[in-house]
């Protein structure tokens, strides 16, 4: 059976579409995450794209992008038709050292193809891509999901996780609010409690989770395994250092502007590996520039920046 690898802390990237690029992932790799993940990948593009670098001689970095310097690292794939799943997954085992399953994600262009949470309502088709997903990988696979659909439903997890244990899943990270929910309201911690009573594999606790407090009292009070930091740092990796002295020695230090402008700096250097567009690097400077002084002002001008060079000089005068 698979093993997972060994985590060097207990908090975790959360995968966020359009935000955890493979530059972002590196900057919160060095600054102390435990894990990172890639940004949710539809196994139909997975598919579509292999063909195309056959006939190119292209490598997967084309397309799902990542660096070495990630690690461990996971794939997120999301998607219902088992073949392609198996598939998928079998195309991108070699480059990762885990491989997610999402079925987590509320967006409705995901839940419309009964994926991400929306397959929460389907158990005996869950189980069977589950089993064979497993059986088709020698990496492990671990399980992103949602509490359940809405308030009637809130409690599905607990038989999905089952199932997930059952057929081999070897981690369930649980965002602890349902789909019908999305991003809003609060997050339900007594629900990851419940996760951890249920079953025997490592449990992720995700949700709401904005300070070392929080997390430190979200592994006290639901006794999960890992916490996956995910909205929190946006414009904010330094939060898996803070986190990780907060553990170590009960504090931690605050960032002051001018440091948060030198990790946007670091990230914009390790952007130039990559393809990413200039319209994420400039949402990624919108991020960092919350919470400083002058920082409405900055952010007026960063979204009229027409390249990296003018993003360089707005953000040089910070202090």
């Amino acid at each position: 059976m698979s093993v997972l690898p060994k985590f060097n802390s207990k908090i975790f990237l959360a995968p966020m579409s359009g935000i955890t690029d493979p530059a972002f992932r590196i900057l919160c790799a060095e600054l102390g995450t435990g894990l990172t993940i890639t940004e949710l990948t539809s196994v139909h593009a997975i598919l579509y794209k292999e063909n195309q670098l056959k006939q190119n001689n292209s490598t997967i970095n084309e397309f799902v992008e990542y660096s070495e310097e990630e690690h461990p690292r996971s794939i997120q794939l999301f998607g219902n038709d088992i073949d392609i799943i198996v598939k998928a997954a079998k195309i991108v085992e070699p480059y990762f050292d885990m491989i997610d399953f999402n079925m987590g994600c509320p967006a409705e262009h995901i839940t419309a193809q009964q994926a991400g949470a929306a397959l929460m309502q389907n158990p005996e088709h869950v189980k069977e891509l589950f089993t064979r997903l497993v059986k088709s990988v020698d990496k492990p696979v671990t399980l992103k999901v949602r509490s359940g659909i809405n308030n009637d439903s809130c409690l599905l997890f607990k038989n999905i996780a089952r199932i997930a244990e059952d057929s081999g899943i070897r981690m369930i990270a649980l965002h602890a609010r349902t789909l019908k929910q999305g991003y809003s309201g609060n997050a339900n911690w007594e629900w990851i409690r419940e996760l951890k009573d249920t079953v025997k594999i490592p449990v992720i606790g995700n949700g709401d989770v904005k300070s070392p407090e929080d997390a430190k009292k979200m592994l006290k009070e639901t006794g999960c395994d890992y916490v996956m930091i995910g909205r929190a740092s946006q414009g904010n990796p330094y939060i898996f250092k803070q986190c990780k002295d907060y553990f170590d020695t009960g504090s931690y230090k605050t960032s002051t502007d001018k440091q948060k402008i030198e990790y946007f700096f670091k990230y914009l250097d390790y952007t130039t590996d990559f393809k990413i567009s200039f319209a994420r690097i400039k949402d990624h400077a919108l991020w960092y520039t919350k919470g400083i002084i002058g920082g409405a002002k900055i952010r007026r001008e960063i979204t009229m920046a027409k390249n990296v060079e003018e993003l360089r000089k707005i953000l040089s005068r910070v202090n």
